[in-house]
């Protein structure tokens, strides 16, 4: 059995979305962390090294991160295919953008947030107005980020996308507003939604 190590409205939503999406079964353990207002403390009963969410295990193993757990459950769990395969097209490209959100999205978006000037050379990502401007173009002759088929990027990196839309903290131009409503307009999203309001 999968167990989840998840704490409402947190990072780790994206993988209760992303586990019914793939219709497998799963149980969620939900877990404290430590917040950014002090308040918090690391959850002896979460495996994740840091006590962060989200974590994962499966029988034996663990996992933890989120671009890590996506990509283990794709490759795993094919009755629904959310993701190609080693050695099918598209690979690469899903890899790539899977990496996208905590190595480029995520740092590029938390400078902007907290005003830290973006420095080429020194900074591993981009800043934020590229960020954006290189997803706009991407999604704007597409549905999705991997064409026109659904897939654990929309999970991942949508579903940042969209709360980052929510929160105010990327400009909200029409080919980014459509895509966010496109893939919440989905019943595994607002199951998700539901569960975390309880």
């Amino acid at each position: 059995m999968i167990t989840l190590y998840h704490s409402p409205n947190t990072r780790s939503g994206s993988i209760v979305w992303l586990l019914d999406e793939l219709e497998v079964p799963y149980e969620v353990k939900i877990v404290d962390f430590r917040r950014a207002d002090g308040s918090g403390a690391r959850d002896p009963a979460n495996p994740h090294p840091h006590g962060k969410v989200p974590a994962l295990t499966d029988g034996a193993e663990t996992i933890f991160e989120s671009s890590a757990i996506t990509l283990y459950l794709t490759d795993k769990y094919r009755a629904k295919k959310l993701g190609p395969l080693p050695g099918e097209s598209g690979r690469g490209e899903f890899l790539s953008w899977l990496a996208y959100r905590p190595g480029v999205m995520e740092p590029a978006m938390l400078c902007r947030r907290f005003e830290v000037k973006h420095v080429y050379g020194a900074m591993s990502w981009a800043p934020a107005d590229e960020v954006e401007e290189v997803m706009g173009n991407h999604l704007q002759s597409r549905d999705y980020f991997l064409g026109e088929n659904f897939s654990a990027v929309d999970v991942l990196l949508g579903g940042s996308i969209n709360f980052l839309i929510m929160a105010k903290m990327i400009k909200q131009t029409p080919t980014l507003a459509a895509y966010a409503a496109r893939i919440t307009d989905r019943a595994a999203f607002r199951k998700m939604m539901e569960r975390d309001k309880r």
